[in-house]
């Protein structure tokens, strides 16, 4: 029998022990707590720098060949057009077929594609058409490989660790760019363009050789959820019964709708800052492309301490989502009232933390909301969605910029997001309400409509 003296010993050490439990439960790297999530960090790690040195690559590429810079925005539209026509198609694909080993072959193909470049330009037999279809080939690919390989990384770890696991994506792809971009340079120095694909096309076989040993976790069975349409099945008979599934679900669901909207508003009115900062800084804030440089760099260490902090995150809802655009609204706003310099780059820290935490919020969302056999299909829709406004955003902020100045596009985008998000907030405490008066007195609303709540 143990000791009043132990007793009280352990007595005073367990709370300790259950505050460093919790601390561990809330840490931003938990996810690198499962072996499989650490090489699976590594080797994106491994793939984005050779990602990001191949896409510069390919634009000094175009460059070279044409002497036109509108080409080289061809070929990058050209590589986003599978996303925007194709992406429920791979999204669909990916719900198929088993997750590790679609995540391999698309990883496989994709150096395949990178080789071909790399002994098409030794040859000097690489012209501007076959660029622009090898392009759209990789935006292809890309379609059923991105959906895979984001579901293959939360099946790593357990549901709650979902966030950490995308938080830490986000750092691997800003550091991934930041050094991919950086080495590209390099790259050209020392093996020239041929070589910059070839180590692309390595690291595409590294991820290939990683994903037969990654172990999944197994997973607590889902909560129930009564959505607003029902889920799409696992298997239908034909691929347009499929896509009407997904597209069914993801309309069905308010949630993911509202969803949707938050983050078009947003995108194309609030998170264009290579628009908006660059026209602030060397037009009103009489700054040259050294002062947006640093303005740049500012928003990448912001980002990068927003993605370690979104690591935090266990269980994000899209009414955050929500209220981070509107914070990201507001301090955008005030941005445009920026006197000096210095007062922007003060503002824009805040602005990179807000934008990264919403991401990681809302991609966490859209993940885990749908149930696991529809969720390639949901990742399908929303990259065609995402891919649109993408495309659509920059001309349409380019307009607003060149009819109210820096300024007023920063100050008006900010507004309408605030406006927008606020009159959907309000719409749904009004619907909520509806739905509460209903259970409440059934009797009393006979004949009205019965609306699901998100």
């Amino acid at each position: 029998m143990p000791s009043p003296a132990a007793a009280r010993l352990r007595a005073r050490l367990r709370p300790a022990a259950s505050r460093t439990e919790r601390s561990a439960d809330r840490s931003p790297w938990r996810c690198l707590r499962t072996p499989s999530m650490r090489w699976w960090s590594a080797a994106n790690l491994f793939s984005n720098l050779g990602t990001w040195m191949q896409l510069t690559v390919q634009n000094l590429l175009v460059l070279q060949l044409t002497g036109s810079a509108a080409a080289t925005g061809v070929s990058l539209a050209v590589q986003a057009a599978p996303g925007l026509l194709l992406g429920l198609v791979g999204g669909a694909a990916v719900d198929a077929w088993p997750r590790k080993l679609t995540a391999a072959v698309s990883q496989a193909v994709l150096a395949a594609v990178a080789f071909t470049t790399a002994g098409l330009v030794t040859f000097h037999l690489l012209t501007v058409p076959l660029l622009l279809v090898l392009s759209a080939v990789t935006g292809t690919i890309a379609t059923v490989d991105g959906p895979a390989t984001s579901l293959l990384g939360n099946d790593l770890v357990r549901r709650e660790d979902v966030p950490s696991a995308i938080a830490l994506g986000s750092v691997v792809h800003s550091v991934g760019r930041l050094a991919g971009t950086a080495l590209a340079g390099v790259g050209l120095a020392t093996v020239g363009p041929a070589g910059a694909y070839a180590v692309n096309g390595l690291s595409f076989l590294f991820v290939t050789a990683v994903v037969p040993f990654l172990k999944l976790v197994e997973q607590p069975p889902e909560p129930v959820v009564r959505p607003a349409a029902p889920a799409p099945a696992a298997r239908r008979a034909g691929t347009v019964a499929a896509l009407r599934d997904g597209l069914g679900y993801f309309l069905g669901r308010p949630r993911l709708v509202a969803l949707a909207v938050i983050c078009a508003v947003s995108s194309v009115l609030g998170r264009n800052y290579g628009l908006t900062l660059a026209t602030l800084v060397t037009g009103p804030l009489h700054g040259g492309a050294g002062a947006y440089g640093v303005v740049s760099t500012v928003l990448a260490v912001g980002g990068t301490a927003g993605a370690v902090l979104a690591g935090r995150l266990r269980r994000p809802s899209v009414r955050l989502v929500g209220a981070l655009a509107v914070a990201g609204a507001a301090l955008q706003v005030v941005a445009g009232f920026s006197p000096v310099l210095l007062f922007l780059l003060v503002l824009v820290v805040p602005m990179a933390v807000v934008e990264s935490v919403s991401d990681t919020a809302a991609t966490t969302v859209l993940q885990t909301d749908p149930p696991a056999r529809a969720r390639g299909r949901v990742l399908g829709v929303w990259r065609s969605l995402s891919t649109g406004w993408g495309l659509v955003g920059p001309p349409l902020l380019g307009l607003l910029v060149q009819a109210a100045g820096a300024r007023g596009a920063l100050v008006a985008g900010g507004l309408v997001i605030v406006g927008v998000i606020g009159a959907g907030a309000l719409a749904h405490g009004r619907r909520t309400a509806r739905v509460t008066e209903v259970a409440v007195h059934p009797t009393e609303a006979v004949g009205k409509p019965v609306v699901t709540a998100a």
